[in-house]
């Protein structure tokens, strides 16, 4: 079997993702993997990451990420930086409740710290403007 360089996990995890494929992605996946997203507790394991990342396309059914700089320091790190789009079509699920759909469409620059394992994604942190995302889909001003 062989393994996957970090690079190539890296953008195997984001054709997934922007292919809404979250099995490809769960794939992509160690068992243990953890995962640190603003305004959710940290979580982890499989199941749990792939739901999360679900939820965003569920909630933004043309979602996409558009990297615009991949960073590699080493260790099996990537730094990503990018700008999430899509239109807001479906409830937003969050620790205070669901957001329902909105029908507005979004453009929201992120930061993604990519921790990878044996071929695997180990950790994900993401990082992005909350507040910049909700005064996109009208709910903040």
């Amino acid at each position: 079997m062989t393994t996957l360089t970090t690079r190539e996990v890296f953008q195997a995890g984001t054709d997934a993702f922007n292919a809404h494929d979250i099995d490809a992605f769960a794939e992509l996946l160690a068992d243990d993997v953890v995962f640190d997203a603003p305004g959710m507790p940290r979580d982890s394991g499989r199941a749990a990451c792939a739901a999360f990342y679900r939820g965003w396309i569920e909630a933004f059914p043309d979602a996409r990420v558009e990297v615009d700089a991949v960073h590699e320091p080493g260790d099996g790190v990537v730094i990503e930086e990018g700008r999430f789009v899509g239109t807001h079509a479906g409830p937003l699920t969050t620790p205070a409740g669901a957001i329902p759909a909105t029908g507005r469409s979004v453009e929201v620059p992120y930061v993604h710290v990519l921790h990878f394992r044996e071929g695997k994604h180990a950790f994900l942190g993401l990082t992005f403007d909350r507040l910049l995302m909700l005064e996109q889909l009208g709910l903040a001003g």
